[in-house]
């Protein structure tokens, strides 16, 4: 993965810089405005209602700190920017800003927490800060555990020599990925040399399915994901009480070098021991929690508790607004509650892969048993509302947190939201139907939309009742309304700039860092269309090289254009020797597929490739053609199969609309 992963353009940088501190940008296309009346009081009231006198996560987040860094921003070997703590600096003012939900407010000052801290006196550290993500460092006999290694190899490396230089270098003796999304293991190239990583002589640890789902959550759905993406994570937003102010478990995520190295031992079993450099720890597999393959791990020696990305200090996603495999609420619940009854009851320290450890059996249970109560309520409640007959597109209407659980900061609603999260249980358990025949097969908005705007009366008339709406701080309703009216006719700029202005106040409203970006961000989009570049890549080079012959072959599936590919029929064989791998890859009604392990005799054409001269291929590097003209590849039978299936593929343009008229 690119640098270009996750910053801003060096304009909205720059925008950033003024609108941190100045009154809202003024823009060509429309303005960014300031919160409404009606957003102040809502903001205002919440101060009033929400329980701001319990401070302990002010302490906990401090407790330990040892040093900060001299500098605020991390640049990669040719100087670019990857990271910069710095942009967030307006949020230490102790300012109310009206335009932030007070609660994610303070959510993002706490994320504020910058530098190196013991957790452990002499045994556990963590650097905050220098990524999504925390690393976290044990010291063992030898040298240090590293468990998750952040996001890319530049902050990865810029934790780890901070680290050394505070407390006194030590080698990297083992590696733990607590799961498989990327902010865990990307930057891996920045704790281990190539020559360690060549070598496997540093042990890299992870759950079982992590390499299975590390490489495929992003590859088949990956270009819609990565689009899908800059909305939740206001990727391209200006960094300011006005825009991207947070991401709830952390800042941001950073640019820079993505890397991901396949484990050397994985654990297998449900709970396994394991003593790694004189550290003695039990891991608990928790699959199909927060990720597919995910595990905690228990210290019993130190009565330390790792809870990974499983309890952090928010109400995490169990639908993910960029897109992912809909999580289980109830097996997550299931796996808390485990580890509250095996570990918790005897834990003095819980610390996770974000935010900031907790100190205390009783704050611990008190953590553990909220988390635990927030996943079970929301299955469970979402399908007592299900069982009567509440639809999905009811449900986050009808279904409410209990107010002991709203009185809770560690279960808020900073990452998901009880909007989307209980659409996706019910999605989980029900699927997308509401049992209306009519939207079994509803005309999309784009030709429903000019009916509706036709009934209502026309454009004027809509823009009208939706000022009229957003006037009086109805912005639910008006968004019914000039969203159709945006549909049915994209270029009409007054409606666009109105529903911008709606999508903008309800941004400024919602505590769920994910809403608040998904919002402002289109409303961006709406007032100056799709940026040129949103800096987005889903895969980088190890990623690619991880890709089994198999799942490369499915994900150039995904690009074939059914209409085009019909009536093209061919079977492939290809061998790649060095790995001794064959496949039959087949086209037929329009459909590509493949199966290992097996040749095909009437087979069209058989292609011959080494796995080590498929890779630049797969990466784009190189092309079948060039590899035959170059003597690596050979080809038997009809090569003109190679051609027709060339002419079947699409490239995914990473820029497409999210909202009409954008481009």
């Amino acid at each position: 993965m690119s640098r270009r992963l996750a910053h801003c353009t060096v304009a909205f940088l720059a925008l950033a810089a003024a609108a941190c501190s100045e009154a809202p940008e003024t823009r060509t296309g429309g303005a960014i405005n300031p919160p409404s009346e009606f957003t102040v009081a809502h903001q205002r009231s919440l101060r009033q209602s929400l329980p701001f006198d319990d401070r302990r996560d002010f302490d906990e987040q401090r407790r330990g700190f040892i040093a900060a860094p001299g500098y605020r921003q991390i640049v990669d070997e040719a100087g670019e920017l990857v990271w910069d703590i710095g942009r967030y600096d307006f949020l230490l003012s102790g300012e109310d800003l009206d335009s932030i939900h007070p609660s994610l407010q303070r959510q993002a000052t706490l994320n504020m927490n910058y530098g190196l801290y013991e957790v452990v006196p002499g045994k556990i550290y963590q650097v905050r800060g220098f990524d999504l993500s925390n690393m976290t460092l044990i010291r063992g006999d030898t040298g240090w555990i590293v468990f998750d290694v952040l996001l890319v190899k530049e902050t990865a490396a810029a934790a780890l020599e901070f680290a050394n230089a505070e407390l006194g270098e030590l080698p990297v003796v083992a590696v733990i990925y607590s799961h498989s999304h990327a902010d865990h293991f990307g930057g891996i190239r920045g704790v281990l040399t190539e020559t360690q990583i060549e070598s496997a002589a540093v042990p890299i640890i992870a759950p079982r399915g992590f390499m299975e789902n590390a490489i495929s959550e992003n590859v088949y759905a990956g270009n819609a994901m990565g689009r899908r993406a800059s909305y939740q994570y206001g990727r391209v937003l200006p960094v300011s009480p006005f825009g991207q102010v947070d991401s709830a478990i952390g800042k941001a995520t950073a640019s820079g070098t993505l890397g991901l190295v396949a484990p050397t031992r994985v654990i297998e079993k449900d709970f396994e021991e394991h003593t790694i450099d004189g550290v003695r720890m039990v891991f608990q597999n928790t699959p199909g929690t927060e990720a597919p393959a995910e595990m905690n791990t228990w210290f019993p020696d130190l009565k330390v508790f790792w809870a990974a990305e499983n309890i952090t200090a928010t109400i995490h996603n169990v639908y993910t607004l960029r897109g992912a495999l809909v999580r289980d609420a109830h097996k997550w619940s299931k796996g808390i509650n485990e580890a509250l009854y095996r570990f918790g009851v005897d834990a003095e320290v819980m610390l996770a892969s974000h935010n900031w450890p907790r100190w205390g059996n009783e704050r611990i249970q008190e953590i553990m048993r909220a988390q635990r109560d927030a996943y079970a309520n929301l299955n469970n409640q979402v399908l007592h509302l299900a069982n009567q007959g509440v639809t999905i597109n009811e449900i986050h209407n009808e279904y409410e947190v209990p107010e002991s659980l709203k009185k809770q900061w560690s279960v808020r609603q900073y990452h998901g939201s009880e909007f989307h999260n209980s659409r996706a249980v019910l999605n989980r358990y029900l699927g997308y139907w509401d049992g209306n025949p009519a939207t079994l097969a509803p005309l999309s908005p784009a030709d429903s939309a000019p009916l509706y705007v036709e009934m209502m009366g026309g454009a004027d008339t809509i823009l009208r009742k939706g000022r009229g709406l957003y006037d009086a701080g109805q912005y639910r309703h008006a968004m019914e309304i000039v969203n159709r009216l945006v549909y049915a006719e994209p270029d009409n700029d007054k409606a666009k700039l109105l529903l911008a202005d709606i999508f903008e106040q309800l941004g400024y409203q919602y505590e769920s860092a994910s809403l608040r970006n998904s919002f402002l961000s289109a409303a961006q989009e709406l007032r100056l269309g799709v940026p040129e570049s949103l800096g987005i890549e889903t895969g980088g080079p190890d990623a690619v090289r991880a890709l089994t012959t198999s799942q490369w072959w499915d994900a150039i599936a995904i690009r074939v254009d059914s209409q085009k590919a019909d009536g093209i029929n061919f079977k492939l064989n290809f061998v790649t020797p060095d790995n001794g791998e064959t496949l039959v890859v087949e086209m037929s009604n329009g459909t590509l597929t493949n199966i290992v392990g097996f040749t095909a005799a009437d087979a069209d054409a058989t292609l011959t490739i080494n796995r080590a001269d498929l890779v630049p291929v797969m990466m784009q590097q190189a092309t079948f053609a060039t590899q035959l003209q170059a003597g690596k590849a050979k080809l038997g039978g009809n090569g003109l199969i190679l051609t027709q299936l060339a002419s079947t593929l699409v490239a995914f343009d990473p820029l497409f609309e999210m909202m009409p008229g954008t481009r």
